[in-house]
């Protein structure tokens, strides 16, 4: 679903830039200049799909823990990304004067179809980028990308867009803009936590909370809720590995996930389930989150809708 509300939202963004850039280019009878917004356009959207083939290309490159820690960096930066867009948008509430001035600008200079077109490709371009690093953000997390669900949220943006600058239609935008800002300041938090927990994966951040205590041919996990776990080493196991496990199982702070089936498949509210994967990918539910994920979860949530919140006012 996650991917659903991404990419409307990034389609939308992108055609009411170009719906505005037409629409003042036409009123100012700047017919010439059209063709080369048009340009800039189509421009953009190969150099995207272009970008994401190499960034694909780029990214299967890693194997281990060099990929675990390009995905957490990946993760990350995409939450900084979406969380800067969500605050960016609430503060620019005159997006299209921003353009006309801009675009204006280009009018005046010597080369009037070069400058429209710079500024049609940079635009679109910006968005057809961060869909890509959001998408596969979300593949990182999930493991997979709804590509139905990617379409219909580029068909609604689409729609959205068709409504208000061909029928004229008015769209309550700032309800709409209003809602999804909330719902992506959940993502985020989500994007960034998973960062936490690939960096923690690489060893690039150590797992806190709980202890480990050596009982010699085996180890006891503690977690901080008092559950406890204990990890036999065997003769031809390797000790790091185990005493990673543990680690790893002691810094879990709650672990409410259903028991996997018999059948090997997830029940609904186990985070890879039906019900609990849509609140993973929404809201960043985890079901067994270690303590600095969860602190990540929290500072982010908190301090991204505290910005969100003061500039949207």
């Amino acid at each position: 679903m996650a991917e659903l509300i991404i990419v409307f939202r990034e389609v939308l963004e992108g055609a009411l830039i170009v719906g505005i850039l037409y629409t003042y280019l036409n009123k100012t009878e700047q017919h010439g200049a059209i063709k080369w917004l048009w340009q800039g356009v189509t421009a953009a959207i190969v150099a995207s799909i272009l970008g994401s083939i190499l960034f694909q290309i780029f990214a299967d490159g890693f194997e281990g823990r060099a990929a675990k820690l390009f995905e957490g960096i990946v993760m990350i930066l995409a939450a900084a990304m979406l969380g800067t867009m969500i605050v960016w948008m609430a503060k620019n509430r005159n997006i299209a004067e921003d353009l006309k001035e801009q675009a204006d600008k280009a009018l005046s200079g010597d080369k009037v179809g070069y400058g429209i077109f710079a500024l049609s490709f940079i635009s679109v371009f910006r968005e057809g980028i961060e869909t890509i690093l959001f998408l596969y953000s979300i593949i990182i997390k999930e493991g997979s990308l709804n590509i139905t669900l990617s379409l219909i949220g580029a068909a609604l943006g689409l729609g959205v867009a068709f409504m208000i600058f061909v029928q004229g239609r008015k769209v309550p935008l700032k309800t709409f803009f209003n809602v999804t800002s909330v719902i992506l300041i959940f993502v985020a938090a989500g994007m960034f936590t998973y960062g936490v927990h690939e960096l923690e994966s690489a060893k690039v951040i150590p797992y806190y909370g709980g202890s480990v205590v050596d009982s010699g041919n085996s180890l006891v996990a503690t977690r901080m809720n008092g559950d406890s776990k204990i990890f036999e080493i065997k003769e031809n196991s390797d000790r790091n590995k185990v005493l990673n496990s543990a680690n790893k199982w002691a810094s879990r702070i709650w672990d409410i996930n259903p028991p996997i089936n018999e059948d090997k498949s997830y029940p609904v509210l186990h985070d890879k389930g039906a019900v609990g994967g849509l609140m993973k990918g929404l809201f960043g539910y985890n079901g067994d989150p270690s303590l600095i994920e969860f602190i990540s979860w929290l500072l982010v949530l908190g301090g991204l809708g505290f910005a969100w919140r003061k500039t949207a006012v």
